[in-house]
């Protein structure tokens, strides 16, 4: 059956049009994280002025990973991260930096660039927080892996956001539709019906291989698309393929940026390095 589903996914980008597909602008079908040592640790949820919401992963004590079309636009940004109390902490991001092949202005599953973007904070978090490796090797098609995520547990149900859930997932092998993505999707509906997957405020956020204690990111989450068989009137772009920019791929360009960005301070210039020309920096004061 896997096979089967899988030559399904390679049939993704003619099917776009008819099942729909989108940012993963909530883990649905997925487990609210309760756990103090979990990933609530390592998972931060990105806001911004506009009134969008990503999410992310700690890399770093003061910086996160998360997906370019998370930070393209011209807006302030903050990141929220939940301590071992779970009490809330938004610290400013006063930088982003997009890969270099990312195209700004495009949607994500039209994007034939890399959808990755690290983010700089304002101050290193401390020692409730525990960043993760994300010089995961490649994710083998039938892999078991888990998303993490802070958006909707469905699409019409916008309040849901900001709770960070997880699912475990399976891979599929890769889709070329713009890029190379790698496709994950619920390992018993297998996209055939709505299952576990990325939904609205879950760009950017993790897939992880291993477990408590041992997580590792394996690729970032860039856009979903719903299930091949849904009901006509209530479409969705949910619950079906999660799709993946993997990490393993990019780690040369996420170590030598992460180096980078490690080195600025509020109020520095944007090193050129290996960024994007739309990389940003927020302005002094700016909340």
């Amino acid at each position: 059956m896997l096979a089967t589903v899988l030559g399904k996914a390679v049939l993704l980008a003619g099917l776009l049009s008819v099942v729909g597909a989108g940012p993963a602008l909530a883990v649905i079908n997925g487990e609210v994280s309760r756990d103090r040592d979990g990933l609530r640790a390592s998972v931060v949820r990105i806001e911004s002025t506009r009134g969008e919401i990503c999410s992310g992963t700690l890399i770093g004590p003061d910086l996160v990973l998360t997906a370019a079309h998370c930070v393209m636009h011209r807006a302030g940004y903050s990141v929220v991260a939940v301590d071992r109390n779970f009490r809330q902490q938004r610290i400013l991001a006063i930088a982003a930096s997009m890969h270099p092949d990312f195209v700004p202005g495009t949607t994500p599953e039209d994007q034939p660039g890399i959808d990755l973007a690290l983010i700089k904070l304002e101050r290193p978090l401390g020692a409730d927080f525990q960043p993760l490796d994300p010089r995961g090797s490649a994710i083998a098609t039938g892999e078991a892996v888990d998303i993490a995520g802070f958006g909707v547990v469905a699409e019409n149900r916008r309040g849901t956001a900001g709770t960070l859930r997880s699912a475990q997932l399976v891979s599929i092998g890769s889709l070329e539709v713009a890029n190379r993505v790698t496709m994950v999707t619920d390992r018993r509906r297998l996209a055939e019906t709505t299952g576990s997957g990325a939904c609205l405020g879950d760009s950017g956020g993790p897939i992880l291989r291993g477990g408590r204690g041992g997580y590792q990111v394996v690729g970032v989450v860039s856009w979903s698309s719903g299930a091949m068989r849904q009901n006509a009137r209530a479409r969705t772009a949910c619950g079906g393929f999660t799709a993946v920019t993997p990490t393993g791929e990019h780690a040369g360009w996420i170590a030598a940026r992460s180096a980078e960005l490690a080195r600025i301070q509020p109020g520095d210039v944007m090193p050129a390095g290996r960024g994007n020309r739309s990389d940003w920096m927020a302005k002094p004061g700016r909340r």
